[in-house]
């Protein structure tokens, strides 16, 4: 038995399809009417149930980044309870951290915002809090539990946080020639070894003797 489209569901079949559509064309060749037909739907409905182009190119991004800062978000969960070995906590954690930034949709994203920042600037911001830095203040929250366990040796864990990230994300432009390859778990899984041993040297509890 099939089931009926409701106006969320057609609402969320809008905006990825415009999302498709802005990262395979850009915000500047991309048209309502392609939109429309991307998403199977008449060319009046976007109008009327989203507006013009430029509220279609605001929520789309925003229901990207949303989607994308959720997979961040739970990619977190291995340094809730991790167990006796940080080590491996924080490898598995920074390779699903790797895996939600390399995946396609991030990288759209991140070109897009690269590219039409500075024509939407409030909603470049807007963006930034409801995804890296929403997902920084997660991270530091963890790393303050963490170091209230002595399981890490820090009294910033915002600096922490930023520094792990970077360390994760840093290698990344290069490897994915700026957002254009598709990188290969096993490199991923190299790159967040490596940050872990680095983050390690700096914040592992010391040894009191």
């Amino acid at each position: 038995m099939s089931t009926a489209t409701t106006p969320t569901d057609k609402r969320q079949a809008i905006l990825e399809a415009a999302f498709r559509t802005f990262a395979r064309d850009g915000y500047g060749q991309s048209c309502v009417r392609e939109i429309a037909e991307e998403a199977e739907v008449a060319k009046p409905t976007i109008y009327n149930r989203l507006g013009d182009k430029e509220t279609l190119f605001r929520e789309a991004m925003k229901a990207a980044v949303e989607h994308t800062a959720e997979r961040s978000l739970n990619a977190l969960e291995p340094l809730r309870t991790p167990g006796g070995d940080m080590r491996s906590a924080l490898e598995e954690t920074g390779l699903l951290l790797l895996r939600s930034h390399a995946c396609q949709e991030s990288r759209a994203l991140r070109r897009l915002l690269s590219a039409e920042g500075a024509r939407f600037p409030e909603l470049l911001e807007e963006v930034q809090r409801a995804g890296a830095q929403r997902v920084q203040d997660a991270l530091a929250d963890r790393f303050a539990r963490l170091a209230l366990a002595k399981r890490l040796d820090t009294t910033d864990v915002e600096r922490a946080g930023e520094q792990f990230l970077a360390l994760l994300t840093g290698p990344m432009e290069l490897r994915s020639a700026l957002g254009t390859r598709a990188v290969p778990d096993e490199e991923l899984q190299a790159v967040a070894e490596a940050a872990v041993d680095t983050f390690l040297l700096a914040y592992a509890p010391r040894d009191p003797g």
